[in-house]
């Protein structure tokens, strides 16, 4: 698949995932293990089914499994990865599927703030005026700064959402180039799923069958199919420009809440958004995106 068209993709089902913060009544942290536990199956499946049949790894990564001397890494990225999402559903739980999507949708500043860090990308001053006017957008999304309100709450757990899926995004950039991309995703889900496993021991109760049923289509659907297809859109799309095709995310995400929950969001989280959106296309458009 042409990694542009598997970075839209990811990203539409993305959006999707994020109804499952109110379809799923769990703790977050209990609904990302189950998460990434599916994901991480399935993954484990398509994996021993691809070196069974002899096919070759998918392009993103001459080498099929990660280098032994870079292995141990993958445990800091199943920390980001679990941080990501728990924080992610936390969000939307607190507030709204809007805030917490558009508030996550501010790590394409967080991209641009922090790409600077990696070999051969430089610094562009405009990102701070990006980032301030992102920063007014995050303003008129929530109705009022006073912490005691769940949906500032909310607010702030989407934008720490999405700073850790912008150092997800760079660390992943790096790995592609040697590691292919579904086993990439296999070892950050399995190793999410180790550092969450701990917190089984705070459950008050299990998942009903439906709600299994729900965590088997986020796990395998909009987990393990997006996150496999958004680090091969990596191999070939710069992190910038894949920033952009992102911003779509709370788009799809907003229309889908409106759909199915009936969740309408207020004319100032819209207006809102809107700012933090054109901020985030600003820093990541395609004349610095440039592949």
């Amino acid at each position: 698949m042409h990694p542009l068209v598997a970075v839209h993709l990811a990203v539409l089902l993305f959006g999707a995932a994020g109804l499952f913060g109110k379809l799923v009544l769990l703790p977050p942290t209990l609904l990302v293990l189950g998460r990434v536990v599916f994901a991480a199956g399935a993954l484990g499946v398509f994996l021993q089914w691809r070196e069974r049949t002899g096919r070759a790894a998918e392009p993103g990564g001459t080498d099929p499994a990660p280098p032994a001397a870079r292995r141990w890494s993958l445990v800091g990225l199943g920390i980001l990865l679990a941080i990501h999402w728990v924080t992610f559903f936390h969000a939307i739980q607190l507030s709204t599927v809007a805030i917490g999507l558009l508030t996550f949708a501010t790590f394409p500043i967080f991209t641009a703030l922090l790409e600077p860090l990696l070999p051969g990308e430089r610094f562009e001053a405009g990102t701070l005026a990006a980032a301030a006017v992102s920063l007014a957008g995050i303003a008129w999304v929530v109705p009022t700064p006073d912490w005691n309100d769940p949906y500032t709450q909310g607010a702030f757990w989407g934008v720490v959402s999405g700073a850790t899926f912008a150092l997800l995004s760079l660390a992943n950039r790096l790995w592609v180039r040697d590691t292919a991309a579904a086993r990439l995703a296999f070892h950050q889900d399995l190793w999410a799923a180790v550092v969450l496993l701990p917190f089984l021991v705070t459950a008050t109760r299990w998942p009903t069958p439906s709600e299994w049923l729900a965590l088997a289509f986020l796990g395998v659907v909009l987990t393990a199919g997006a996150h496999a297809l958004f680090i091969h859109g990596l191999s070939g799309v710069r992190a910038g420009r894949a920033a952009v095709i992102a911003s779509l995310e709370p788009v799809y995400g907003v229309v889908l809440a409106v759909l199915v929950l009936g969740e309408r969001p207020e004319a100032r989280t819209l207006v809102g958004g809107a700012v933090v959106l054109a901020a985030a296309a600003w820093v990541s458009r395609p004349a610095r995106a440039n592949g």
